[in-house]
């Protein structure tokens, strides 16, 4: 079975340098994979790239086997939902409208049903009605979740979805995401917090300097030497009885 998503060898550039340099992803339905990196190592890059969303100077990106650059705007917006790490709304419309501009190929009273469900499933009850604008920075979030998961579509790319969440809610929204991925779809998750990918993904993709520096099942991702040379810790992953921990500390400087 082909791959829901597949980037290879791509390159892009952002703001007239090379952001992403050759570099290669997969991800299938299923499972759930995490793009890593330090800040300015080409994720927000890589994913967009990936979906049409910037030119590439090299390689190609396939949705469900077919190039991403020949793809009507329609297919591709019912092949893929996109969460952008920038979480801007321009107009304070109410929370139940905003998820449900995330099912446009459905009948308006559908979409509205659904987007409502998705508030539900993302901790918004009872906040149908409040427009965005007048909501926390954290609930926004929240409701451009629910957006995402009312795509229903076989690919979910998010950039930094738990990004400035409390706790709680950050653990929330990797649970929906890995319920999204036990129904099948395809899931790929941009993440800071390394210990919180660790645990969420199926499989890590490590970032550095525009290119793939690792990538594997999170032990393999993520080893004592990519730590040290990628994010300047002295460290590992560790088993605990609440699953894997990064133990680590900022590597001493040479």
């Amino acid at each position: 079975m082909s791959a829901a998503w597949e980037l290879c060898g791509v390159t892009a550039r952002q703001g007239g340098r090379v952001a992403v340099d050759g570099a290669s992803l997969t991800v299938s339905a299923g499972e759930i994979v995490g793009v890593l990196g330090p800040n300015g190592a080409g994720k927000t890059t890589l994913l967009k790239a990936g979906l049409g969303l910037m030119q590439l100077e090299a390689g190609e990106a396939r949705l469900q086997g077919r190039a991403v650059a020949t793809l009507p705007p329609a297919e591709r917006a019912r092949l893929v939902g996109y969460l952008p790490q920038e979480r801007r709304v321009g107009w304070n419309l109410a929370a139940a409208r905003i998820a449900s501009l995330g099912a446009p190929h459905l009948p308006p009273k559908r979409a509205m049903e659904i987007g409502r469900e998705c508030l539900v499933r993302v901790g918004l009850e009872g906040f149908e009605t409040r427009g965005v604008l007048d909501m926390s920075g954290g609930e926004r979030a929240r409701v451009l979740l629910a957006r995402l998961l009312a795509t229903g579509a076989p690919l979910l790319v998010a950039d930094e979805p738990a990004a400035g969440l409390d706790p709680d809610a950050q653990l929330l929204t990797l649970e929906l995401l890995r319920a999204e991925a036990e129904r099948g779809a395809a899931v790929a998750v941009t993440l800071h917090d390394l210990t919180l990918a660790a645990r969420a993904c199926d499989r890590l993709v490590v970032m550095h300097q525009g290119r793939v520096a690792s990538e594997g099942r999170p032990h393999e991702a993520l080893t004592p030497e990519v730590l040290h040379d990628v994010f300047a810790l002295d460290g590992k992953l560790i088993e605990t009885p609440a699953g894997l921990t990064l133990s680590a500390a900022r590597a001493a400087k040479r």
